[in-house]
């Protein structure tokens, strides 16, 4: 029996604009910001009553050396991802990508390549630099059906020496969920040449199919022997100022690398982060989590009408997960970076495509998670670019 889902209401545009996050601050009043990964909805109650609490308390120290997100995590893990996870195998950390490039520092040397898949998540270059090694691009493969895994460059690159892979799974910008069976043929591939797999998951709990994605390290015996996956509440959760993001090892030799890493790692995770995450990862916050999927599902939906209509050359693929959306602006000439040109023109403020590959020339990235409103007036805007 299906159970209907109300979906949660954007945050009113008058008070989002009182916010000062830099989605709010970056642009003056008469640009509509859609460009980096915030959301527009208020926090989840748990959250919320979380917060409130440790301001009435006070409670603005140091965070503590059992914060609670390990077991948090694992309770979610399981509930949401169906994914059993070892306790003895979570540790934490500030962010996501402090996490990779710790990581990165531990498992590979200064100058070893390590494989990237553009169009990506921009920091990914900068993280495998931070860590000393050096971006070895395989780019994902596209057709008129959507994104996957090129498995013969990356073993054409494994069998050139690459040491590690990092994944993005949901895959940020294009919102692939990548296959189980592409994952697990990944894993073999690592291990046959002797590579670790790093998998970026913080997109994981906005993946719309239920049971689509499969953590990396579940999909098999031997992601589990080469793999760690990082991810954190802030993307689903709307927490990216609050600092903490979850590194799970996926056995025991991974998890020994994870507690050999220096303590500061550890130590900057915010305690506000901690108390956030783990009010996330509760069962308290699951009602909150489905009424956002069903915001974002019309949203998603309604962001191809939309460009069908009033951008009609666009190419957008609806992704599987999160609330990131790849256009393909090519076809109206608007340079390799048409997101200058419409925040010049038309006051609609776009992630630009370069800057997550060679790949992404001619394209832009949307943040629709916001009010459908919104959402229409950005693509009513950019509608009268592509008439003029």
């Amino acid at each position: 029996m299906s159970v209907t889902v109300t979906p949660l209401q954007a945050v009113p545009l008058d008070q989002l604009r009182q916010r000062s996050s830099t989605k709010w601050r970056k642009y003056a009043d008469d640009v509509l910001p859609m460009f980096v990964a915030e959301t527009d909805f208020a926090l989840a109650p748990a959250i919320t009553r979380a917060l409130a609490r440790a301001v009435e308390l006070g409670d603005t120290g140091y965070t503590p050396p059992e914060p609670g997100i390990r077991e948090a995590f694992v309770g979610f893990a399981q509930r949401r991802l169906d994914w059993t996870v070892d306790p003895k195998h979570v540790f934490w950390t500030g962010d996501v990508m402090m996490g990779v490039v710790e990581i990165l520092r531990a498992v590979t040397r200064p100058g070893d390549r390590v494989i990237v898949m553009p169009p990506v998540y921009p920091p990914f270059y900068d993280t495998v630099e931070e860590a000393g090694a050096a971006v070895d691009r395989v780019p994902l493969q596209a057709d008129a059906t959507g994104w996957r895994i090129d498995l013969d460059g990356v073993e054409a690159a494994l069998a050139a020496g690459a040491r590690a892979v990092l994944l993005c799974n949901p895959h940020n910008p294009t919102g692939t969920v990548h296959s189980a069976e592409s994952l697990a043929a990944l894993a073999d591939l690592a291990e046959r040449y002797g590579a670790t797999v790093i998998s970026d998951e913080i997109h994981a709990p906005l993946t719309y199919a239920h049971g689509s994605f499969t953590p990396f390290l579940r999909v098999s015996p031997a992601a589990a022997r080469i793999g760690y996956a990082v991810t954190s509440a802030s993307k689903t959760y709307n927490l990216a100022g609050l600092k903490c993001a979850v590194m799970v090892a996926g056995a025991d030799s991974q998890a020994k690398v994870l507690r050999g890493l220096p303590w500061e790692v550890e130590w900057r995770t915010g305690l506000f982060g901690a108390l956030a995450n783990n009010a996330a990862y509760s069962s308290e916050s699951d009602g909150w989590l489905e009424s956002l999927l069903a915001a974002l599902d019309a949203n998603r939906r309604l962001l191809a009408d939309l460009l069908n209509e009033l951008v009609p050359e666009a190419r957008y693929l609806v992704p599987d997960a999160g609330f990131l959306a790849w256009v393909d602006l090519s076809a109206y000439g608007w340079g390799d970076n048409p997101a200058v040109k419409i925040l010049r023109e038309a006051k609609v403020a776009l992630h630009h495509g370069p800057l997550f590959g060679t790949e992404g020339k001619g394209h832009v990235r949307i943040n629709f998670g916001c009010d459908p409103a919104l959402l229409r007036e950005a693509v009513e805007r950019i509608g009268v670019l592509a008439r003029s």
